[in-house]
């Protein structure tokens, strides 16, 4: 067997076989300390948790509200994470970065991921069966998963005022047939244009208006308050609806699929980050469509940080300190 020694001795000194056997068990108890300290992502994290968890957002209001409790809740964990917000393209672009690894994970809407990643149709789908086909597909051809749903339906939904709402009783957008021919309907061109958008609504619902306006997508809630058009189409969290004076009606027909937001996260970052998925698995429930809107008003029309907003509400859900 070779003698290996690192430093050599005056001739006639050798080192005691008793102290070189010591040195050389001491060397191995040090690296097997050194492992199970933080060498295999169990009992503590290993060299990659020691990276920033990475998160992208689309370029929306809500997606960067979203973005920063995220942030929030990571950090709380015990990790560094940096946001990087209004990715253009969204999904498009999101979704390709992920598969790169540039990002760790982001918040995503169901049908969206069903529809523009999957490539699957969504009419048709029940919501608990897309989920879990979600959870199966990603995982098996991304190494991704779908982490807690965060209890807001981002879809489109019909708008009317208040006091025509009042006037008419109007509830569903069935309702809306009736008295369709007294109203006014003013919407943004790429809806009224989009062949999945106005033209199904009044085919589905019977809807014929005695006007249709195009009006630009930032001011169409104030053409309705103004009663300058009766009807509007928009978002379910939309953050005017939270500002009153607009009654949002019931798709009874059931036209619309839904945008349930959930976290997709890559299986990596879970699996080398220990409790990050418990951390993340705290949006669960959190927010419904009248709390998101009243969020996204927050930033959009008062003008506050969309961090501070986050971060508030977090604490008022008892999932932060204050």
């Amino acid at each position: 067997m070779r003698n290996t020694r690192t430093k050599s001795l005056p001739a006639g000194r050798r080192l005691p076989l008793a102290f070189a056997l010591a040195a050389i068990l001491g060397i191995a108890l040090f690296a097997l300390t050194a492992c199970a300290s933080g060498g295999n992502g169990e009992g503590g994290a290993d060299s990659a948790s020691s990276d920033p968890i990475e998160i992208a957002t689309k370029p929306m209001t809500e997606q960067y509200i979203l973005g920063e409790m995220l942030k929030a809740l990571v950090e709380d964990a015990g990790y560094e994470a940096n946001v990087t917000k209004g990715i253009g393209g969204g999904t498009n672009n999101i979704q390709p970065a992920m598969e790169r690894g540039d990002f760790d994970l982001y918040p995503e809407y169901t049908s969206s991921g069903w529809v523009l990643v999957l490539d699957h149709e969504a009419e048709g789908v029940d919501d608990a069966e897309m989920l879990e086909k979600l959870k199966e597909e990603y995982q098996a051809n991304f190494g991704m998963t779908w982490v807690g749903m965060y209890g807001f339906n981002n879809t489109f939904t019909v708008a009317v005022r208040d006091e025509v709402a009042q006037q008419h009783n109007l509830k569903t957008t069935s309702d809306l047939a009736a008295v369709a021919p007294e109203l006014v309907f003013g919407g943004n061109p790429d809806y009224i244009e989009r062949e999945d958008g106005f033209p199904v609504l009044t085919e589905t619902y019977g809807l014929t208006f005695k006007q249709v306006m195009d009006i630009d997508i930032g001011l169409k809630y104030q053409a309705l308050r103004n009663g300058d058009i009766d009807v509007t189409n928009g978002f379910t969290t939309d953050a005017q609806l939270a500002a009153g004076g607009v009654t949002t009606l019931e798709d009874d027909k059931h036209l619309q699929v839904n945008y349930f937001c959930s976290t997709v996260v890559r299986q990596d970052a879970l699996d080398s980050h220990p409790g990050l998925e418990e951390a993340l698995m705290k949006m669960d429930g959190i927010l419904s469509d009248k709390e998101m809107a009243e969020l996204n008003y927050k930033v959009e029309v008062e003008g506050q940080d969309e961090a501070t907003v986050a971060r508030d509400f977090l604490v008022s859900k008892g999932l932060l300190k204050g």
